[in-house]
C-alpha cells in the first residue's frame, strides 16, 4: 500500500473557528410537526427511535434536536420493509454525532440539518442502505412534494415517491467528519456504508478533519454548495444500489477540504464540487475518480487503497 502527499494547504483559521463553535448538547428531542410524531426516551444516551409517519415504504422523522453523545446510539427501529428513512432537524442547533447511527433492514437514511452536522471521532454507521447527510433546507420528491426542515408546519401529505433533490437555502451549514471508527478487524473505516451503496456529505463546506469514509464498491459523494441551489439525486436500480448525485443546477460552490490523513477507501467514484468554476476536468487517483470544478485543497496525506496507482505518481 502506498500513500500520496498533495502540495495544497488547509485554511487552519477556518477550521479553528469551526472547532470553537461546536458546543451543542448531545441529545435527541423530537418535535410535534408530523401527523404521527417521532418517539424518543427522555435524556437517553442509547436512544431507540420509534413512531414517525409512514407513507408507503418511506418513513419520516422530525426532531427539534438531534445529537449523539460519545459512544451513544441512535437506533431507528423501523419496520424491515422500509426503504427510505427521512430525518429532519427543525430546531436551531447543529447536530454533533459521536456515536452509532443504526437502522433495520436495507433502509437508506437521509439526515437533514440546515444548521450543520459534525461527525466526531467515534461516529459510525450500521445501516443496510445508503447514508445521505446534508445541510439543505429540504428534500424534494418526484411528485413535486418536499420535506422541509425550515418550514415544517406547511409540510403537505407525506409522499410515497422517491427523493430526487436537495434544495439549499440562503445560509446552509457546514459538515465536518472526524470519524476514526474501526471495523471488526481493527481497521479504521470511519463512516461506512454497505457494498454498492452511497455515502454522501453535502453541505456549505465539507471538511474531512482526520476523518475516514468507506464505501466498498459503492460511491462517496462530497458536495459543497454555498447557497440557494438544487442538488439532484438519482436512485440507482430503484435505490437498491445507492444514489447518484449531480450538480448541473448548481451555480454557487463552496470549499471541500481534506486534512490530517483523512482517507476514502475502496470506492468506485468520489465526486467533489467547489466554489470557483471553470471547465471541469477529471483526474484518476488510483481507484478514486475525482471530478473537479476547481482544485480540492488537500493537506497531509490522502490514501487510495486496493488498486495500482497511475505511473505519474511513481
Amino acid at each position: 500500500m502506498r500513500s500520496y502527499a498533495f502540495p495544497f494547504s488547509l485554511f487552519g483559521g477556518s477550521m479553528a473557528w469551526l472547532l470553537i463553535c461546536s458546543t451543542t448538547i448531545a441529545q435527541i428531542i423530537p418535535d410535534n410537526t408530523l401527523p404521527n410524531n417521532s418517539v424518543v426516551p427522555l435524556n437517553c444516551s442509547d436512544c431507540e427511535i420509534t413512531g414517525g409517519t409512514r407513507s408507503g415504504d418511506n418513513l419520516f422523522h422530525s426532531f427539534e434536536q438531534f445529537s449523539i453523545p460519545t459512544n451513544g446510539t441512535a437506533f431507528f427501529n423501523n419496520a424491515v420493509e422500509i426503504r427510505n428513512i427521512f430525518a429532519r432537524i427543525t430546531g436551531r442547533s447543529l447536530s454533533e454525532i459521536d456515536g452509532l447511527i443504526r437502522a433495520n433492514g436495507s433502509a437508506s437514511l437521509f439526515l437533514l440539518n440546515p444548521n450543520g452536522i459534525i461527525f466526531g471521532a467515534n461516529a459510525s454507521l450500521d445501516i443496510g442502505g445508503s447514508f445521505i447527510a446534508s445541510t439543505a433546507d429540504s428534500i424534494l420528491f418526484a411528485d413535486s412534494t418536499e420535506f422541509s426542515a425550515i418550514d415544517p408546519l406547511t409540510t403537505p401529505l407525506l409522499t410515497v415517491s422517491v427523493p430526487v433533490g436537495l434544495q439549499f437555502g440562503q445560509d446552509p451549514g457546514f459538515i465536518i467528519n472526524r470519524s476514526q471508527a474501526v471495523n471488526t478487524f481493527g481497521t479504521p473505516v470511519g463512516l461506512e456504508v454497505q457494498a454498492d451503496q452511497t455515502l454522501a456529505l453535502i453541505g456549505n463546506g465539507v471538511f474531512l478533519d482526520n476523518g475516514n469514509l468507506t464505501a466498498r464498491g459503492g460511491r462517496i459523494e462530497l458536495g459543497s454548495i454555498s447557497a440557494t441551489d438544487l442538488v439532484t439525486l438519482s436512485p440507482i436500480n430503484s435505490g437498491n444500489s445507492g444514489f447518484a448525485v449531480t450538480y448541473s443546477g448548481v451555480e454557487n460552490f463552496a470549499d471541500i477540504q481534506l486534512s490530517d490523513r483523512s482517507a476514502m477507501r475502496r470506492v468506485v467514484a468520489v465526486l467533489m464540487r467547489q466554489e470557483v468554476q471553470f471547465n471541469s476536468r477529471a483526474e484518476t487517483l488510483c481507484c478514486l475518480e475525482i471530478r473537479l470544478s476547481s482544485p480540492v485543497r488537500l493537506a497531509e496525506l490522502v490514501e487510495p487503497y486496493d488498486c495500482k496507482p497511475p505511473n505519474r505518481f511513481n
